[in-house]
């Protein structure tokens, strides 16, 4: 795979063009169509965009940090004048308005956006089979699920169509593709991308972060498209950082958290060997390992999937057949063009999750299943801040075993929601997260979820960046 860094080299040089770097993705897509990685491909405007590069680079002009760079974007993040679907019929030809911020920002640092990528239906899902386009398949091994929701991303860069992507992530779904395909992704600290042009899942834990074939990759996506945000309260004031600046840093000197939790029952033995072996090699290149705990967060995944699905089903109450949309044929009456567009145009899994949020949200269960759920959250934050009152970052699975095999989100449910066991408690505490490869099992890459303080993400990515490097 390609990496940021090396198509830079290879602009400088003269060796290709912008336009020559777009029509190489462009053929890579064309090529590798059967994993279903893409639901459009913006070829002409791509194209376009490259040539503009181009210019600016011959008349001398001050250029991006990622101009002339193909960049893919998860087909839930809006793009004026392309379609964005969330991957469902509901919004089959929807098209955007305007810009996402963090697309925005990738554009003015001189990206191109080559295509929209295949998701989970509206971010929900694990697996990425239940997008309306089709599942996206596993390059490695098309017998097992890619991960999701972002798994369209994580395999647009595992294929090598582009070298880096941007994914939403509400509860792993970043870290667990990346860990399914052997790429590093990234989920920033929540307020420090915008969200502004986010179809909305959960909105107080969705957040957008990048896919890249290096740690380095995902440090310079993370530098261009992070920031305050005045159309996103959410965001926070600090200022941009450069998120790369401690790559060389080493390891030597920190304290590594190894929480006893996340490696006693339920962690596939092999995955855990392979974890465990680079846990020593961290600590031969001169880090210290202490055992911490995290005693609430056997209590994540049931708080997490009462929070997201409590705000799906209110975010969702939007897409009603009225104002855009899918539209059923078939209403007669008002009650009826709610219900039958609604049931018409989302899949099973979505439908769930709505039916699940407006019954922890009703009148007689509020208090009894969301208010706890939130003061779980709670407690788990706290869990978190206590451990790094003694360590410097949280050494974590992405997941509990290699990638599901296909098919499990129909036969086995409960599984694939399980399979977020180690990811969903960073979303609830607001944590930034990177997953990055760190060894084989089964033949197939094992993820190492490395954890950090909030906005911690430059020393985050440089015990990442160790990371790679002694995997190599």
């Amino acid at each position: 795979m390609d990496t940021i860094q090396d198509l830079q080299e290879q602009l400088k040089s003269g060796k290709t063009t912008a336009e020559g770097l777009v029509q190489s993705a462009l053929s890579r897509i064309d090529a590798t169509k059967d994993l279903n990685a893409y639901i459009s491909v913006l070829n002409e405007r791509a194209l376009a965009r490259a040539k503009e590069s181009d210019k600016r680079r011959a008349e001398g002009k001050t250029l991006g940090a990622l101009d002339g760079i193909p960049v893919a974007v998860k087909d839930n993040m809006c793009l004026e004048g392309t379609r964005t679907t969330a991957a469902s019929k509901i919004l089959e030809n929807f098209v955007a308005p305007y810009t996402a911020t963090a697309i925005e920002k990738l554009e003015a640092a001189g990206a191109v956006i080559v295509g929209k990528t295949n998701m989970d239906e509206f971010a929900m899902g694990s697996s990425n089979e239940t997008s309306y386009f089709g599942p996206v398949k596993n390059p490695l091994d098309s017998s097992r699920v890619p991960g999701g929701s972002s798994g369209g991303s994580a395999v647009a860069v595992a294929s090598g169509t582009v070298p880096c992507a941007l994914g939403s992530d509400t509860g792993g779904s970043i870290r667990q593709p990346a860990a399914c395909t052997g790429v590093v992704g990234l989920k920033p600290t929540y307020g420090r991308v915008s969200r502004y042009g986010l179809l909305a899942y959960a909105s107080s834990l969705d957040q957008i972060g990048p896919f890249g074939a290096t740690v380095a990759d995902c440090a310079t996506l993370l530098s261009a498209i992070c920031g305050i945000d005045p159309h996103d309260n959410t965001t926070s004031a600090r200022p941009t950082e450069d998120f790369g600046a401690k790559l060389d840093a080493g390891i030597k000197g920190k304290v590594i958290g190894v929480p006893k939790e996340y490696f006693g029952e339920g962690l596939d033995k092999d995955c855990k060997a392979a974890i465990e072996g680079m846990l020593k090699k961290m600590e031969a290149e001169g880090a210290t390992l202490k055992e911490v705990s995290l005693p609430h967060i056997s209590y994540a995944v049931s708080s997490y999937y009462i929070i997201a699905t409590a705000e799906a089903s209110s975010n969702l109450s939007r897409y009603d057949g009225v104002r855009y949309g899918y539209r059923s044929k078939d209403a007669r009456k008002l009650f009826d063009l709610y219900a039958k567009s609604r049931s018409e145009g989302f899949g099973k899994e979505v439908q769930r999750r709505i039916l699940l949020g407006s019954y922890v949200l009703s009148a007689g269960f509020y208090d009894a299943y969301y208010v706890q759920a939130q003061k779980v959250r709670r407690l788990i934050t706290d869990d978190f801040n206590k451990a790094f009152e003694s360590c410097d970052v949280i050494a974590s699975p992405a997941m509990p075993g290699l990638p599901l095999k296909c098919g499990m989100n129909e036969s086995d449910p409960m599984a694939v929601y399980l399979s977020d066991i180690y990811t969903v408690s960073l979303n609830l505490a607001g944590l930034p997260g990177v997953t990055v490869p760190c060894g084989m099992a089964g033949g197939l890459p094992v993820g190492l979820q490395w954890i950090g303080k909030p906005f911690m993400e430059a020393d985050l990515l440089g015990v990442a960046a160790t990371t790679e490097s002694l995997n190599k």
